[in-house]
């Protein structure tokens, strides 16, 4: 009987140990995230599950290019996946089908149509610029609901694809694209 409960109090042990272990990984380390939408075509897909690194974040400030999932302001209790094209100083201007940041326009070769309407702003410290990669379909930084993201808004940056399985993956940020003749 006493070995009986011996095995029952390890096994409570473990469990507890295991559940301590994964609220510690979810809440600081990695978080899973489902793709809703098309906002991110053609190089995140609906129903594609991500690897968010939070982790990252606590050493380093998102970069142009990253792609991030962040608590979308109007309703914090959704997540939001979007590529950041500004931080805190950039002039961000979209004319013509195209985006410029800091007078120099981005070269983006994921993008499938040009970019629609028009957009002029200064990113403000602390805070990012952020366009969906399917840009005429996406609510972003262009929306007022949206807006220009403050840091604690962020969740992290999207790592690993790891479903549909014919889909896993790293996900390249593609931050060589934003040479702008400066560094960042």
């Amino acid at each position: 009987m006493a070995q009986e409960k011996g095995i029952v109090r390890e096994y409570l042990e473990c469990v507890a140990i295991a559940l301590v272990l994964a609220f510690f990984i979810i809440t600081f380390v990695v978080q899973s995230f489902v793709v809703d939408g098309s906002s991110m075509e053609p190089t995140l897909h609906h129903g594609q599950r991500l690897l968010v690194n939070k982790f990252i974040y606590y050493f380093t400030r998102p970069q142009r290019g990253d792609i991030i999932v962040f608590q979308y302001p109007a309703n914090p209790r959704e997540d939001f996946i979007k590529r950041v094209i500004g931080v805190g100083g950039d002039h961000i201007q979209i004319k013509d089908g195209k985006v410029f940041v800091n007078g120099h326009p981005l070269e983006e070769p994921y993008l499938l149509e040009p970019t629609y309407g028009d957009f002029e702003g200064t990113v403000p410290p602390d805070s990012y610029f952020v366009l969906g990669d399917n840009r005429n379909n996406s609510r972003d930084s262009r929306y007022p609901d949206v807006g220009m993201l403050l840091r604690e808004d962020i969740i992290g940056k999207a790592a690993l694809i790891y479903w549909p399985p014919g889909d896993i993956g790293l996900i390249n940020s593609k931050r060589e694209i934003y040479s702008l003749g400066e560094s960042g």
